[in-house]
Formats: C-alpha cells, sequence, structure tokens
C-alpha cells in the first residue's frame, strides 16, 4: 500500500525503512526483495535491516508495528510488559537517528501506552509529531453503522473513538452524519434503537479486535494495514472539508481529560498538524465512558512506569 502511494498520495516518491529482530532476518530480506521485483514507480529504494540505528536514520515517519503481539488468553497486562521496554528503546533510537520532523505513529499493542512511553523517552521530538493507531476503530465503527443501514461506507463520517485502543474504548455516534439523496441526515435520527447504539454497537467495536483473534488465531493485518494507511494519509494531506477522524494524540486538556495522557480524540488535519475538534456536546452518558477510558490509561502508564522501575 505504501510502495503504491496509497498512503501518501499518487505523487510521492518513497523510500522504505524495513527492520525486524535478528531470527526474522532472512524473511525480511525475502520482503525487500519482493519490493523491489514489483517495480513499484514510487520506491525509491529499501533498506532492510536488523540495526535500530539504520532503521531510523533519517526517516520523516516512523510507523511502529513491532512488539510482542497479544494472544487468545493473554491480558492487556501481560502484553504491556513485554512492550514497554521495546519502546523505550524504539525512542532512544529514533531519538538519535530519525529526521527532526519525524512522525511517528504507534501501532503495536497497548497502542496508547507504547506511545507515551516513547513520548517520555524521545523528548526531541515534539510531542504533537507521537501519534497512536484508533484509527482502525474508526473504520469498524463507520462499517458498523453502514451495515446496519444498508449504506456504503462512504456515506459515513463522523463518530469518534474516544480514549484507549482497548475494550473501555468509547465508539461514539452522537455527532456522526449520514449523507442520503435528502441530504446529510444524523445517525441518530436514522438509527432509532437506541438500545442498540448504547449497547451492542459499542460492544461490537470494542471487542471487534478480539472476534479477530478468535477467528484466525492472530491479530488483525489487513484492516489494521489500511487503518494505518489512512491515519498517515489524513495527517499528512489532510482531512476532508467538514469531517473528522480519530486518532490518539497527545491530550492538552481538552474535554477534561488528563494533559499529557494519549488519548484518542476526534481531530481534523491540515498541512501536515492535527488539532482537536472543539465544542462538541457530551452528555453523560458519553462523560461517563470518556471518563473510565481515561481512568484506565492512567492505571496502563502507572503499570508501564512500574514495569520500567522509572520514578
Amino acid at each position: 500500500m505504501i510502495a503504491r502511494g496509497v498512503m501518501l498520495g499518487p505523487d510521492q516518491p518513497v523510500i522504505m525503512h524495513l527492520l525486524d529482530i535478528l531470527p526474522a532476518a532472512e524473511a525480511l530480506d525475502a520482503v525487500r526483495m519482493e519490493l523491489v521485483d514489483a517495480a513499484f514507480p514510487l520506491l525509491k529504494g529499501v533498506v532492510a535491516t536488523t540495526d535500530a540505528m539504520e532503521a531510523c536514520s533519517g526517516v520523516n515517519i516512523a510507523i511502529l508495528v513491532g512488539g510482542y503481539r497479544r494472544k487468545e488468553g493473554m491480558e492487556r497486562k501481560d502484553v504491556l510488559s513485554k512492550n514497554v521496554s521495546v519502546y523505550k528503546d524504539q525512542a532512544s533510537a529514533l531519538e538519535q537517528y530519525a529526521a527532526a520532523d519525524c512522525k511517528v505513529l504507534v501501532v503495536a499493542n497497548p497502542a496508547n501506552t507504547n506511545a507515551l512511553i516513547l513520548k517520555e523517552f524521545a523528548p526531541s521530538i515534539p510531542a504533537k509529531n507521537i501519534t497512536c493507531l484508533t484509527r482502525l476503530d474508526h473504520n469498524r465503527a463507520l462499517g458498523q453503522i453502514a451495515k446496519r443501514l444498508n449504506i456504503h461506507v462512504n456515506c459515513v463520517k463522523n463518530v469518534i473513538i474516544w480514549g484507549n485502543h482497548s475494550s473501555t474504548q468509547y465508539p461514539d455516534v452522537n455527532h456522526a452524519i449520514v449523507t442520503t439523496q435528502a441530504g446529510e441526515k444524523a445517525v441518530k435520527d436514522l438509527i432509532s434503537d437506541t438500545k442498540w447504539l448504547n449497547e451492542e454497537f459499542i460492544t461490537i467495536v470494542q471487542q471487534r479486535g478480539a472476534a479477530v483473534i478468535k477467528a484466525r488465531g492472530q491479530s488483525s493485518a489487513l484492516s489494521a494495514a489500511s487503518a494505518v494507511c489512512d491515519h498517515i494519509h489524513d495527517w499528512i494531506l489532510g482531512t476532508p472539508k467538514g469531517s473528522w477522524v480519530s486518532m490518539g494524540v497527545c491530550s492538552d486538556g481538552s474535554y477534561g481529560i488528563h494533559a499529557g495522557l494519549i488519548y484518542s480524540f476526534p481531530v481534523t488535519c491540515r498541512k501536515g498538524e492535527w488539532s482537536i475538534v472543539q465544542g462538541l456536546q457530551i452528555d453523560d452518558f458519553s462523560r461517563a465512558k470518556m471518563d473510565a477510558t481515561a481512568k484506565e490509561l492512567v492505571e496502563e502508564k502507572s503499570s508501564a512506569y512500574a514495569c520500567l522501575e522509572v520514578k
């Protein structure tokens, strides 16, 4: 997708730096060979390495998908303890060798807290340049609304994923819009089943990752890769007028969320910068959900620092 221009547009040449662990070096080189063999016009070079310094050298965009994967039966705390040390090391490599304007997207779970660790240990990278992936959850929410209404997913916009990329996230449709032949309509006007919106829909989106793991024995792959491209595409090239997307970003205190947490908000993007959408009305139901997922993130932060023995 990256080499075809899906992520950065059809006119942007790219040089891809691929990093993996030493036991996977041979398989990594096979990926490099296939990229070369595909003769992508936009692909101007491929670096395949097991050395973090070489991989991070001069990069403008870092997509961090590496880490211990969550498997069926694993708790998030198990993944957290394994991955925090990985992201401290990733932070060090990016801090020393990446381009000064490097934009970072953390994908590996627990994504919000991995991004927080990276932010803490890469202080020269602006906090606004460190994000985590909740676009997959955002896309899942769009897909469920489209399925419920039996319409194309392109007709749905402005769902929100608040908080953590976990089962406490809050998929919010209170401000979501559907484009119909009669004009734009609120999702809540078209779906009168409040129980479905407030219960089943939320649970489906929250548990979708676990459902995929149960079905295929591994975490989401295709949908996650597509969401990564969507996240970077909109961050770099901008969001459509009148639309917002969900991104895990460093909270500035908006909507009462503790400043400094990596929390998913609705954002618009322009000229490579994201801005949190302001002024949305938050009802009591939403407030409780938003606070619950924020509470989990505070607890994850404490657990992560305990794992690193950082005061």
